[in-house]
């Protein structure tokens, strides 16, 4: 009997879930795709050209509240989950629905999703988004570009836009961003690589973008999304836990695969963190994956100009799913304010204009702090209507990507940003290093 299928996803590990497992297999029928955490991305389709000669009108995205009403009158009998860094609770909240509507539920093993490199790969995952993935990767990169590799970044997906143009991105220089009209969203986790001249891959169609890569790079740096597991094989497996959120890796889904697969565990932002936090990190790794190796990592943060922060009234604007989906109050731009004595934190949420003023109302944690939210133009614009609103004296941009070249900002600005930096010896070049030692390096 054919499976009619739904996968429920968010722009992304939906559609790889798609390519990797259900793509041409027969007595196979993706019926459906769903939509959520990211806004706009519904009432879209898979098109035909990327979803393959048995579906010659592509297959919808519908909203993820319509779940039942397709379970029923398109008879479905699987809902797949694919996308990342929610709740047990949510995950088993879903299930629930599709099976009291007689639907199968199902988790793909992340062994199952993974594509096999012809280079060495090492990945950096994390157990919640904003745990400091970003910074991980950067710090693998340079310690593989310091043992004479050429490494290329491969960046978990973030197609927002035109699904047949972007199958297969390359980002090499800032005009590629600007060419590909990336959002906000994907300039926060691919400028910072492109800033050191580290060319980023990514995309829909993960074969395609592996076979890409693999001709420029002699291994590749796996740059995780959210929580999310690697689409490729790991030869290293990195995994990053917040001791801010310490807790969490044994509460949300996928992180605590990610935790319980882990090779290396670093515990990030020690130099913020609670002893206690980290303590129950500790005792969680001993009892879950006492196999992991763990490393202490500080997330250090750098600021343009400390001294314009003293006694000035300061708006703050965090990387957006850091606060969204990751769920944290404030970042490292708080953090800046308040090791520099800011006067005061300036309130955005009265002055929020269109969309930002819903996802205040969405996400209740937020705290005197503003999400750099640019999913599209018109949420863009909201941002930099906004900011220009704000009464302060100055703006602290704490997101990765370079506000201003995106948004007109009329009130002074200076950015933070944050890298990670292990205490001690560092610990990732010798596990680096062994991972490459029996692969040819790159021609010059």
């Amino acid at each position: 009997m054919e499976r009619r299928v739904v996968i429920l996803g968010a722009a992304g590990r939906d559609f790889h879930n798609f390519n990797v497992c259900f793509r041409g297999e027969m007595g196979d029928r993706v019926v459906a795709f769903t939509a959520a955490q990211i806004p706009d991305i519904a009432g879209r389709r898979y098109p035909p050209e990327l979803a393959g000669p048995g579906y010659p009108d592509g297959i919808p995205v519908i909203p993820e509240d319509q779940l039942e009403k397709w379970i029923v009158e398109q008879k479905i009998n699987l809902v797949v989950f694919s996308y990342s860094d929610v709740s047990h609770n949510h995950v088993m909240d879903l299930a629930s629905r599709a099976v009291a509507r007689g639907a199968d539920f199902e988790l793909l093993a992340a062994e199952r999703t993974m594509l096999r490199a012809r280079v060495p790969v090492a990945s950096v995952g994390a157990v919640r988004t904003g745990s400091g993935k970003g910074p991980g990767a950067r710090r693998e990169v340079e310690l593989l570009r310091g043992l004479g590799r050429q490494p290329v970044v491969m960046r978990h997906p973030m197609p927002y836009g035109d699904l047949v143009r972007q199958r297969v991105q390359r980002f090499a220089t800032m005009s590629d961003l600007d060419r590909q009209r990336c959002t906000i969203e994907e300039r926060e986790e691919y400028e910072p690589h492109l800033e050191k001249g580290v060319t980023v891959f990514a995309g829909v169609d993960y074969a395609a973008i592996l076979a890409e890569a693999e001709q420029e790079g002699d291994c590749i740096v796996w740059d995780g999304g959210n929580n999310d597991t690697p689409f490729l094989r790991p030869d290293l497996e990195i995994v990053v836990a917040d001791p801010h959120r310490a807790g969490h890796e044994l509460l949300y889904y996928p992180g605590e695969v990610n935790f319980l697969r882990a090779q290396v565990i670093v515990i990030n932002k020690m130099d913020t963190a609670p002893p206690g936090s980290v303590a129950t990190i500790r005792r969680h790794v001993a009892e879950r994956n006492p196999q992991a190796q763990v490393i202490e990592a500080d997330s250090r943060i750098l600021v343009d100009h400390p001294e314009k922060i003293r006694g000035a009234r300061v708006l703050v604007i965090e990387d957006g799913p850091t606060l969204t989906h990751g769920g944290m109050p404030y970042g490292a731009g708080v953090i800046a304010a308040r090791r520099n004595q800011a006067a005061r934190l300036v309130d955005p949420r009265p002055f929020a204009s269109g969309s930002l003023h819903q996802v205040f109302v969405e996400f209740k944690h937020l705290g005197p702090v503003l999400p750099a939210m640019g999913y599209s133009a018109a949420q863009l614009s909201d941002l930099e209507s906004t900011i220009a609103t704000v009464p302060c004296d100055l703006v602290i941009v704490a997101t990765p990507v370079d506000l201003q070249r995106r948004i007109r900002i009329t009130q002074p600005c200076l950015r933070v940003r944050y890298e990670m930096e292990e205490r001690g010896a560092p610990a990732l070049l010798p596990l680096l290093r062994e991972m490459v030692a029996h692969s040819a390096p790159a021609r010059r």
